[in-house]
């Protein structure tokens, strides 16, 4: 009998939950729907700012200029006057080759001078006296000329005169052309002490640059060429120091235009997470444009007095061309879906919609809408997470939510 009656009982109650549990089930469902509590987020109002015109790019650090240093005599290499990797002035002592063989053909040179410088004066005595005999015999010449006149003097002795005469002019010629000889000995020799000099300074290598000296590629010891392909030290001036990077050439005639009125601003960062930036200046708007590629390389220079940039590294390059007036919102705002991105537009009453929005680039945390959003709409910029079209939400501003 008690089996019979709890049978019973159960299936009563399966006849009577679909007549009235199941449909009280289901508006109960929809009035849950209505009754959601309402949904905490972060809000932030659209605004009309004025904003900066940038082109992003990633660029590359160079050196301002590069100096291979290479001797340009050779010899053994006695000496190394600086720390590698250390910054170093123009004029500073690098390296030290033996200059002993080049003193000594300095000496020689110097000696020949002086021999001529001897010659010389032996020779310009010898030029004088010639004169002096010349003369004396002209003189004496024009005496027997009067003499032969008024028939005193011989035909002999005429002719002993005239010839003495001609001996003597000979003999001042041979003596001009051996001064004139020696002056070119001499000037020769000269020359040659100021190579000797020359070559003996280039013993003595120094910086043509300040920069940054590199690893030393020839240490002491080894016997190195005149103007060997293989340098001794590379030295890079980073203080000013390039960055180099391309832009879409479409931007070439606003850049040209922009950098024709005033200096354009760049600023480089190692990574687009990076707080610190370095700022400089465009310097340089390449002649052609890479067929390949379709950019146009630009040049800025930074003075990099910190030495925050370093030859060869990569870096992110912002070039600010001019200013513009734009809506913006916070870039957190921005969602990403299947038809694009879209944003929470907060209704008067509290609810949210979702707006398709077309958005520019980005400028401090801040991303321009260009389409979809109007200035001073409120926007949810935290919670979309638990967030669907016409949820009633709880709304706070970010300082309120902070505090």
């Amino acid at each position: 009998m008690r089996i019979a009656a709890l049978i019973i009982v159960l299936l009563t109650s399966c006849r009577s939950v679909p007549q009235g549990g199941g449909g009280g089930g289901g508006r109960g469902g929809r009035g849950a729907g209505a009754a959601f509590p309402p949904v905490p987020v972060s809000v932030e109002s659209a605004v009309q700012q004025t904003v900066p015109i940038e082109v992003h790019a990633v660029g590359n650090v160079e050196p301002y200029s590069t100096v291979q240093v290479k001797a340009q005599v050779g010899g053994p290499l006695v000496s190394v006057k600086f720390t590698e990797g250390a910054n170093v002035n123009k004029g500073d002592l690098l390296f030290e080759i033996d200059p002993r063989p080049f003193r000594e053909t300095l000496r020689q040179a110097e000696a020949a001078v002086m021999k001529d410088q001897a010659q010389m004066h032996v020779t310009e005595a010898n030029l004088a006296r010639s004169r002096a005999q010349l003369k004396n015999a002209q003189a004496e010449a024009g005496r027997f000329e009067q003499l032969s006149k008024e028939g005193i003097s011989t035909r002999m002795q005429e002719d002993q005169v005239r010839t003495a005469a001609e001996v003597a002019e000979q003999t001042l010629k041979s003596d001009e052309a051996a001064i004139e000889g020696i002056r070119a000995s001499l000037e020769s020799d000269q020359a040659a002490v100021e190579q000797a000099k020359l070559n003996l300074s280039y013993c003595e290598i120094r910086s043509p640059i300040s920069g940054r000296a590199g690893n030393v590629l020839v240490h002491p010891g080894n016997l190195v060429k005149a103007n060997d392909e293989n340098p001794l030290v590379v030295i890079n001036q980073i203080a000013p120091i390039f960055v180099s990077f391309g832009v879409p050439e479409r931007y070439l005639s606003e850049i040209s235009r922009q950098h024709s009125r005033r200096k354009l601003q760049v600023q480089v960062a190692n990574d687009k997470e990076a707080t610190e930036t370095v700022r400089g200046t465009l310097a340089v708007i390449n002649n052609t444009v890479d067929a390949n590629t379709g950019t146009i390389r630009l040049k800025a220079v930074f003075d990099n007095r910190q030495n925050r940039l370093w030859p060869v590294q990569f870096v992110n390059a912002v070039l600010t061309l001019d200013t513009q007036s734009a809506t913006v919102i916070a870039s957190e705002a921005v969602q990403a879906g299947q038809q694009g991105s879209f944003v929470y537009v907060v209704k008067p009453d509290q609810t949210v919609e979702v707006r398709p929005v077309v958005v520019g680039q980005t400028v401090a945390n801040k991303v321009i809408v260009q389409q979809g959003v109007t200035a001073g709409e409120s926007i949810v910029i935290d919670g979309q997470s638990r967030l669907f079209p016409g949820a009633r939400i709880l709304p706070s501003t970010p300082s309120s939510k902070a505090n």
